[in-house]
């Protein structure tokens, strides 16, 4: 009972201690407000307003038709282009895409020919030169089809029916803030966390701790305590009020379950920002520190890009990572309305990271006590 009296009553006071750091408090504000939506609404991996250009020297009707197909907002308004200018057009980076239409496209294709349509892509855009790419090959199948589905034999007797689950709409602005809020609550609750150690060490007040009938353990889970709240309280906020209102992202699945989850690995991660701040004497040297663990977990987390593209090694590194089992909750909880059957082994595997993160700070705390004592 004594052991849970004194966990509560430090934990209260690093939550004070917080809330008088004005700039610490508008940091979390920052980075669970204005940073996810601006997340939202700026980054998208969507293609929009490229620029392409028609370089048609047939001039049919059916090249008219592919070129009323391009319309925004995948691509700005169509120019035409004459061939001398296409080398220089490209090297300038005038446009991502350019046509060539050959002579006598048409009547080709009514013959049973092949004409081959010429596409210039300019793949320094790279994620509009992918995805543009299959945008202007799927419209030249279709208007062909369409056009010559009088003639053409290959066309398909039939149209396959896609359904698309969990982002009908494929849209970006529901998928990036929400790892967003997983990576920014992973960055926070290590660097406040890790931060009120070097606090109490600069300001010399970790001797009042040493006066106290306190444990290094108490001191320790007291200070992961009061953070994993302070971050769950603005994560679910921005969830809610950011990501679902604001965004308008669906939670599919049960709100509470995420945050019993984020709970979990929020507690994990500040225990990791502990053992960084027993280990690096200032406060630049923590962030750095700091700075360099985000970044590398976050690379192999599967928010950025999908696991199955890491190299082997990379990907069993990765599970060592509650980062990484984390990013895959939230993605089954929020989008796919997964229950607790489904991330189990999980939520497992972030407990079991963070006992083992909380155990190592423990110890360290105790040695960095037993040295100022």
């Amino acid at each position: 009972m004594r052991l849970l009296h004194n966990i509560l009553y430090l934990t209260a006071k690093e939550i004070r201690s917080f809330l008088r750091d004005y700039a610490l408090l508008a940091l979390v504000v920052f980075m669970f407000s204005s940073s996810i939506y601006s997340t939202a609404k700026n980054i998208t991996t969507e293609m929009k307003n490229a620029a392409v250009a028609v370089h048609d020297q047939d001039r049919s009707t059916l090249t008219y038709r592919i070129r009323d197909s391009l319309l925004p907002p995948q691509f700005k308004s169509v120019e035409d282009i004459d061939e001398p200018e296409i080398d220089r057009a490209m090297d300038t980076g005038r446009y991502t895409f350019i046509l060539s239409f050959p002579p006598n496209y048409t009547a080709d294709l009514l013959a049973g020919r092949r004409p081959q349509v010429q596409l210039l892509v300019d793949a320094t855009a790279m994620s509009q030169a992918g995805k543009g790419t299959g945008y202007l090959q799927e419209i030249i199948r279709r208007e062909n089809a369409e056009y010559l589905k009088d003639y053409a034999p290959a066309v398909l007797p039939f149209e396959p029916q896609i359904n698309i689950l969990f982002n009908p709409n494929l849209k970006t602005e529901w998928f990036m803030p929400v790892s967003q809020i997983v990576g920014n609550a992973a960055l926070m609750a290590m660097i406040l966390a890790g931060a009120a150690v070097i606090r109490e060490r600069e300001r010399g007040t970790i001797e009042h701790l040493l006066g106290m009938p306190v444990g290094a353990g108490e001191i320790v889970l007291a200070k992961i305590a009061a953070n994993v709240l302070i971050i769950l309280t603005a994560s679910t906020l921005s969830l809610y009020f950011i990501v679902h209102q604001a965004v308008g992202a669906p939670i599919n699945g049960s709100l509470a379950l995420f945050v019993a989850c984020n709970a979990v690995f929020l507690s994990a991660m500040a225990g990791l920002g502990i053992f960084l701040a027993t280990c690096a004497p200032t406060m630049p040297q923590f962030s750095l520190l700091c700075i360099i663990i985000y970044i590398a977990i976050n690379l192999i987390s599967g928010s950025a890009s999908p696991l199955e593209s890491l190299p082997l090694l990379m990907r069993q590194i990765s599970r060592l990572s509650p980062l990484t089992h984390f990013t895959a909750i939230s993605q089954a909880v929020v989008f796919r309305g997964a229950g607790w059957q489904v991330i189990w082994p999980h939520v497992a595997a972030t407990a079991f990271s963070g006992l083992a993160f909380t155990a190592l700070a423990v110890a360290r705390f105790r040695q960095m006590l037993a040295r100022q004592g």
